[in-house]
């Protein structure tokens, strides 16, 4: 056996939970990112090194955005520095369970890159808006500054809410992740609206000015709705006695 088809073999029985987790998510980036960390696992990359290829591409998108009058080329190039970049965020963490190698610095790593790239990408929408689409009424600027906001406070909160979690199960005694909730299919279907995987595919639609701002403020929407719903619902779980 090949060491990419055992790869492939032992990640496909060993997949994380699919509780929360978009359609995109579950059967396009999961998907493409066991693909990747097999790839990896071949070329005896470690966890961090997928984790930096990640985020060249990531970032390569970002500069994308931010400097080239948008078009078509513009918007595919975009697209795919951004979604093989997504792809590749999920392949450093199945490459650290497959490899038994996943550390605290390595999630450390791969949070810190998360959070930049979310930072970065509104700046450079923010930059592009300014540069190249010829708003007569400054208060566009600010839709991609209260995105950015949003996405943050979903992003930081969701991570502060688990590794909280996290603790007060270890505290309590408790070893292990905690036991998998049935999947909701409804909210995977919801959970399209926020899943970044769809924000990168908005940018399919960058070199038309109308449709791309119609998508942007529709997911703007959609975060600022999710980011309240999440808050409340994450300091609830907080707040249950013996959580």
């Amino acid at each position: 056996m090949s060491q990419f088809g055992y790869a492939i073999r032992q990640l496909s029985a060993a997949q994380k939970s699919a509780k929360g987790v978009s359609l995109y998510s579950r059967y396009v980036n999961r998907p493409a990112g066991r693909v990747l960390a097999a790839a990896g696992y071949t070329l005896k990359l470690t966890p961090n090194q997928v984790t930096m290829i990640s985020a060249v591409f990531t970032f390569a998108g970002v500069v994308m955005i931010a400097t080239l009058r948008p078009s078509p080329a513009v918007a595919a190039g975009i697209f795919a520095a951004l979604v093989l970049g997504f792809a590749l965020d999920s392949a450093d963490g199945q490459l650290a369970r497959l490899t038994g190698t996943g550390s605290a610095a390595g999630e450390w790593l791969d949070h810190v890159v998360d959070c930049a790239k979310m930072l970065a990408l509104h700046m450079a929408v923010l930059l592009s808006f300014h540069r190249y689409f010829g708003f007569s009424d400054p208060r566009w600027y600010l839709v991609p500054v209260v995105f950015q906001f949003a996405a943050v406070m979903v992003f930081f909160g969701g991570i502060l809410t688990e590794q909280l979690k996290r603790a007060a199960r270890q505290k309590a005694g408790a070893h292990g992740p905690a036991p998998a909730a049935a999947v909701s299919p409804l909210r995977a279907v919801a959970l399209l609206f926020v899943d970044y995987g769809v924000f990168c595919a908005m940018f399919l639609l960058f070199g038309s000015r109308e449709v791309f701002l119609a998508l942007y403020c529709g997911l703007l929407v959609a975060h600022l709705l999710f980011m309240v719903a999440f808050l409340v619902k994450w300091y609830r779980e907080l707040s249950a006695p013996g959580r």
